[in-house]
C-alpha cells in the first residue's frame, strides 16, 4: 500500500504505512519473496484489503472520536459486530473507491472491565477533557499523519502495563501502542495464479519461516464460507516504560484475506471479476480469532 498522489487520504494512510512497515518486518519479508517470484513488482502492486484500529471506549476517545477522521475523507460506516468475551464494539467503514483499503475499527468497552482495570485506564484518559480529533484540520494529511503516532496520554509503567495484560490483552496493547496501526490485510485473491487461494499464500508464508496464527485454525472461514482469513503471529518489541523498565510485548502483524465471489457470480471468469462480485465486509467469529494475533497465548507458543 503506497499511494503516488499526495492528496490529504493518501498522505496520512502513507505515514501510517511507512511507519508500520518499518517496526514490522513480516511486510516486507512477504513482499520481498512475492517479488522475487515474479507475483507482484513491487509494494504497490499489492492489493489491501484493509487496515485495523484499536480504541479505548471512555469519554472523548475510541470510535465516535477516531471515525471522524475517515467519514470526513468519503468512507461510509457499516456493519457493527459485537466481541462479547473480548468486551469489544467494532465497525468497519467502506472505502470512497476500490483504491483504498476497508477500515476496521474497533473499541474496548471499559466500563464492562474489573474496577482495577478501569481506574488503570482512566487514570492515563482522564485528563483528556476534549476530543482531540476536533482540533485537528482533516485536509492536513502530514498533520492527520502525525495525529496517528501522537502521545495522547503518558506512556504507562510497566506494573499496569502488566495488570491490564492479566484482564484484557487488547487493554494493554492500546495503552503501550496507542493509535499506531494494528494491521494491514493483503488480498490474497487479487495475486496471480498459484498464490490466490489462503491455502497456497499460507504455505508461501510459512515457507519464509513466518509464524501464522492458529487460534481457531490457520485459515478463518465465515459462516457462508466466502471470507477466508489468516494472519501472522504479531511481531515482538522491546518495550521501555514510563518508569525505565523494559520487556518484550506484542506489537503489530500482517493479515491475509482472501474474498470469494458471491453465488450468483460463482461462474463468472476470474479476470471479470471485480470488488463488487466478492464477498463484503467481516465476520465475527473470524475477526474473534485474528485478535489474538497479539495475544500472549500465540506470541509466547
Amino acid at each position: 500500500m503506497h499511494f503516488e498522489q499526495q492528496t490529504p487520504l493518501n498522505a496520512f494512510l502513507n505515514i501510517l504505512f511507512d511507519r508500520y512497515q518499518e517496526k514490522v518486518p513480516a511486510v516486507k519479508k512477504v513482499t520481498d519473496a512475492l517479488v522475487a517470484q515474479g507475483v507482484v513488482k513491487s509494494q504497490q502492486d499489492i492489493v489491501n484489503d484493509h487496515i485495523a484500529f484499536r480504541t479505548l471506549g471512555v469519554p472523548h476517545l475510541g470510535i465516535q472520536s477516531f471515525e471522524k477522521i475517515f467519514l470526513h475523507h468519503g468512507y461510509q460506516k457499516r456493519d457493527y459486530y459485537y466481541f462479547e468475551g473480548k468486551k469489544l464494539n467494532a465497525y468497519w467503514y467502506a472505502p470512497p473507491s476500490d483504491q483504498y483499503p476497508r477500515i476496521f475499527m474497533s473499541e474496548l468497552m471499559v466500563s464492562d472491565l474489573s474496577e482495577q482495570a478501569q481506574k488503570i485506564i482512566h487514570r492515563y484518559t482522564d485528563p483528556i477533557q476534549a476530543d482531540p480529533v476536533n482540533g485537528l484540520n482533516f485536509n492536513d494529511g502530514l498533520q492527520i499523519g502525525e495525529f496517528f503516532h501522537r502521545s495522547l496520554w503518558p506512556l504507562p509503567s510497566k506494573h499496569d502495563y502488566e495488570l491490564l495484560l492479566a484482564e484484557s490483552e487488547y487493554a494493554a496493547w492500546v495503552i503501550y501502542n496507542r493509535y499506531y496501526l494494528n494491521h494491514y490485510t493483503i488480498s490474497v485473491h487479487a495475486l496471480k495464479e498459484g498464490y490466490n487461494h489462503i491455502e497456497q499464500f499460507d504455505a508461501f508464508v510459512e515457507g519464509l519461516g513466518i509464524r501464522l496464527n492458529t487460534s481457531g485454525g490457520k485459515i478463518k472461514v465465515s459462516g457462508d464460507g466466502l471470507l477466508k482469513q489468516s494472519s501472522t503471529v504479531a511481531e515482538m518489541q522491546e518495550a521501555t516504560f514510563a518508569d525505565g523498565e523494559t520487556m518484550s510485548i506484542a506489537g503489530s502483524y500482517v493479515e491475509f484475506a482472501e474474498r470469494l465471489p458471491l453465488p450468483e457470480y460463482a461462474d463468472m471468469p476470474a479476470n471479470q471479476l471485480t470488488p463488487a462480485h466478492r464477498r463484503n465486509g467481516f465476520e465475527t467469529n473470524n475477526a474473534d480469532k485474528i485478535f489474538e494475533s497479539t495475544y500472549t497465548g500465540q506470541t509466547k507458543a
